[in-house]
């Protein structure tokens, strides 16, 4: 099932300017560095400002490491659109969503404001629906 995920081809992403946050925030695909004054406050404002918002290794159109992409093939096969932050690109934000989240690993997936869980979590939410559900719901409030 998963093996068909891969041949998901990525849309070319657009970037946004949130003046309220100060972060560059790559509609449908990434966000830049943070540049809020504490790196949890930072992070705190990606996840709650986002219905969909995945940490990860790379971005979704060039995944640094096979978990962060099968999390990318996992969210483009459920077809909702959502945000993410290149954590290789800032080692603060790589350390600090982890403690944020109190959860040792990268990727990390937030959905309306709330931690998921990590890759393995996603697959088997994806399997038995319940990741397009609450993806679903939350997109629509």
């Amino acid at each position: 099932m998963l093996a068909r995920l891969v041949l998901v081809t990525l849309a070319a992403s657009c970037a946004a300017y949130s003046p309220s946050t100060g972060l560059r925030v790559a509609r449908g695909r990434r966000a830049a560095a943070p540049r809020a004054a504490g790196i949890e406050d930072a992070i705190d404002t990606m996840v709650k400002e986002n219905k969909v918002f995945l940490f990860m290794k790379g971005n979704p159109n060039f995944p640094q490491c096979g978990f962060s992409n099968t999390a990318v093939q996992i969210l483009n096969a459920v077809g909702q659109p959502y945000e993410s932050f290149d954590v290789l690109s800032d080692n603060a934000v790589r350390e600090g969503v982890k403690a944020y989240s109190n959860w040792p690993t990268i990727p990390q997936l937030y959905v309306d404001g709330e931690f998921l869980g990590g890759c393995d979590i996603m697959i088997e939410m994806y399997q038995d629906g319940s990741l397009a559900e609450e993806i679903e719901k939350a997109s629509a409030s």
